[in-house]
């Protein structure tokens, strides 16, 4: 959203009584078409102007609702206020237990602020009507959130027509089931599902499988680092330090979930590769992939404090097989592979240091693509795999392209 001139009023629902719509945004100022709206002199100016940002509004057709306001979620509220998200209208804010929506436009930097300070009650119903209010052409759900319950109703709302842009996997990375569900919910509603945040914090892997499949290319192997934290564990695991010690420097770090188990268990690697898996083609299923989980057995079900406490009595064990791969001059990776087949798993392998995932460093995640056509060497696609700045951005160009594809429509 473009600054607001110096003469706006913003409100305490976050929605300024005089916007300017500039040029670029819309009609040009001149445009006889924009004098549509032009203020009766007997109407209040707040009104005509109003009317003026409604008609813009509805000439852009883009209207979306925020669900999570964690660092994902406020990273992209401070996108939207940006002039790459012209054109974008928040209508609606909410996290797990509360929401606050405007069918007029919510300021983005000041939609958080409204939440706190004016919450409601959390209700789906509310924030869809507030979508159709709006009078966009377009309606959008944002799912910033890494909740199952949320992600379930995805297929409702694409099946009602409006479209969803998602960093939440548990739909597009859980059984296949519910995977086919929603890519029939988007056939019969006509709307689209933006998934570039979910794998790689937006690297361009899921569009260039996609792109290389529509060429008639064929995915023979799929092989790749896709967990940040993994990553930054084992590129800094060289053995002078216990691998229990590098866990808890990475949990300070915040390269870890509060529970460094949800990472060192594997599942959201399996998840990202099942996402993967299905765009190049394979109808795989969770129980089809062989995940090896790197937290303890006797540590599954303690509580976190005692997870981190007890880590330490289990490094002989990861110890050795560090030991064993430097003997052979290797290091260890935790990679995920698929291969044409469709045979998939996650875990500790041990690679040359001429192997991409060698050469990582940070959080880096990798994938690499051997296809029909890139076969001799394959197709590497790696950088930043997470941190909320790039998957919000990831979020805003699915948010983008939608627009922009409808817009051509």
């Amino acid at each position: 959203m473009s600054a607001l001139p110096r003469h706006a009023i913003v409100p305490q629902d976050g929605v300024p009584d005089a916007i300017e719509v500039p040029a670029a945004h819309g009609r040009a100022a001149h445009d006889p078409a924009s004098t549509q709206g032009a203020r009766d002199p007997a109407r209040p100016a707040s009104t005509g102007v109003r009317a003026r940002a409604a008609a813009a509004r509805d000439a852009h057709g883009t209207a979306l609702v925020l669900l999570g306001t964690g660092v994902v979620g406020s990273a992209l509220l401070r996108l939207l206020a940006t002039p790459a998200a012209a054109g974008l209208h928040l209508v609606g804010v909410a996290h797990s237990r509360a929401q606050h929506v405007n069918a007029r436009g919510l300021v983005p930097l000041q939609a958080a602020r409204l939440l706190d300070a004016t919450p409601s009650a959390r209700g789906d119903d509310t924030l869809l009507a507030a979508l159709e209010a709006s009078g966009a052409a377009n309606r959008i759900v944002v799912d910033a959130t890494a909740s199952d319950a949320v992600a379930a109703r995805h297929a409702d709302w694409l099946a009602r027509g409006h479209h969803v842009v998602s960093a939440n996997k548990a739909v597009l990375g859980g059984s296949y089931a519910a995977f086919r569900d929603l890519r029939r919910a988007g056939a019969s509603g006509n709307a689209i599902y933006g998934d570039a945040a979910t794998v790689g914090a937006g690297l361009p892997v899921l569009s260039t499988l996609r792109r290389l499949r529509d060429c008639g290319d064929r995915l023979v192997a799929l092989e790749g680092v896709f967990s940040g934290t993994l990553s930054w564990l084992f590129n800094h695991y060289d053995g002078s330090r216990p691998f229990s010690h590098l866990v808890r420097e990475a949990r300070t770090l915040g390269y870890t979930e509060p529970d460094p188990r949800i990472d060192l268990g594997g599942t959201d690697v399996a998840r990202k590769l099942l996402i993967l898996a299905r765009s190049a083609g394979h109808a795989i299923d969770t129980d089809d992939v062989v995940i090896e989980s790197l937290v303890p057995d006797a540590l599954s079900h303690v509580d976190v404090a005692t997870f981190l406490i007890r880590l330490g009595e289990f490094d002989g064990a990861l110890e050795a097989r560090r030991a064993r791969a430097a003997a052979a001059g290797r290091v260890l990776r935790y990679l995920a592979r698929v291969d044409d087949g469709g045979v998939a798993r996650v875990g500790l392998a041990e690679v040359e240091p001429a192997h991409p995932a060698a050469r990582l460093a940070g959080t880096d995640n990798l994938f690499a693509l051997t296809t029909s056509r890139y076969r001799a060497q394959p197709l590497v696609i790696s950088g930043p795999g997470a941190g909320p700045e790039v998957t919000a951005q990831a979020l805003l160009g699915d948010l983008l392209a939608i627009r922009g594809r409808a817009a051509h429509a």
